[in-house]
């Protein structure tokens, strides 16, 4: 417990804008009969249920599997792939579905809740010349407002393919020469501001940007970050989970307002290996995806071999 207070002391002495967050230790709870969650390098997303939707790529129970609010493994999503590198859950004028970028299948998939295929998007339908050897290796997607998808290829050529709402393509811009993106590891809609964005995590770059809907690189957001994995936005502020270990909280302007769970213990982050006995509450090892949900409390989801969930509760 000593080594949980000058933690929880710096959770709790944040500044405003809703960055005021406490850790909820041990949330999620291994599903019955397992001895561990799985192994996870995908995503995790909150349903307007609050339940709680993670990609888990191997085990026993490996594909989506769905946490109550409380960490209760409740069930499986029915036919959900293990490969959903990244993945949403959106809610429109249509209903509530899980929009996902297979990594190994190279397709995009949108599905209800209970897991029926509402669309199936190929990557044949990308032209060739904007994949790199013809092979895509997808790591994420989100959804605008208005239904469009926008999917980026990020272990391979960081471009982002757009289309619309039915599935059509559209179009493919960015890229590492175009952006200078060393791996757009994942993105998501920024809804800050008007119009809609996308915010990149620009992982080997150490930075986020941002980019115009149409394709126009606008400016970097953040320096200086640990290798981000993953973002996310709730209200007027914006998460990267950064896979050294930290995730950073951001205002609108890009200042840093609130970091959790730092790691600074040689040989425990950016690794999918960090044994079970040596987790400590709270503290990240590589985290992989984030999520808020409605009321903007943060999940967190790690790359490793064994699976692990955080919550994070902002004060009320």
């Amino acid at each position: 417990m000593k080594k949980l207070i000058p933690f929880l002391m710096t959770a709790l002495a944040l500044p405003a804008l809703g960055a005021n967050y406490t850790v909820v230790p041990n949330w999620a709870k291994v599903p019955t009969g397992e001895k561990q969650i799985g192994s996870m390098h995908g995503d995790v997303a909150v349903s307007s249920k609050g339940e709680v939707y993670v990609s888990v790529q191997g085990g026993p129970k490996a594909g989506i599997q769905v946490y109550s609010a409380t960490g209760k493994y409740l069930r499986n999503v029915p036919g959900a792939p293990g490969d959903f590198h990244g993945f949403v859950i959106k809610k429109l004028a249509g209903g509530e579905h899980i929009y996902g970028a297979r990594l190994g299948g190279q397709n995009i998939l949108k599905l209800t809740l209970d897991g029926k295929v509402k669309l199936d998007i190929p990557g044949s339908v990308i032209p060739a010349k904007l994949k790199n050897g013809n092979r895509l290796r997808l790591t994420a997607m989100d959804v605008a407002p208005n239904g469009d998808l926008f999917v980026v290829d990020g272990y391979s050529s960081d471009r982002i393919h757009h289309f619309d709402k039915a599935g059509k393509y559209l179009k493919s811009f960015g890229g590492k020469k175009e952006f200078g993106t060393k791996t757009l590891h994942k993105i998501c809609i920024d809804t800050r501001y008007n119009p809609p964005r996308i915010l990149g995590a620009d992982r080997e770059g150490l930075r986020l940007i941002h980019i115009s809907l149409e394709g126009k690189f606008i400016g970097v957001y953040a320096k200086d970050v640990l290798r981000p994995a993953a973002v996310a936005v709730h209200g007027d502020l914006a998460v990267a989970g950064e896979i050294k270990g930290r995730a950073t909280l951001y205002d609108k302007a890009g200042k840093v307002v609130a970091q959790l769970g730092h790691n600074t213990a040689p040989g425990e982050t950016a690794t999918n290996q960090l044994p079970p006995a040596k987790w400590r509450a709270g503290i990240f090892s590589a985290p992989h995806g984030v999520a808020f949900n409605a009321a903007g409390d943060l999940f967190v989801a790690e790359y490793t071999v064994f699976g692990r969930i955080h919550r994070y509760n902002v004060k009320r």
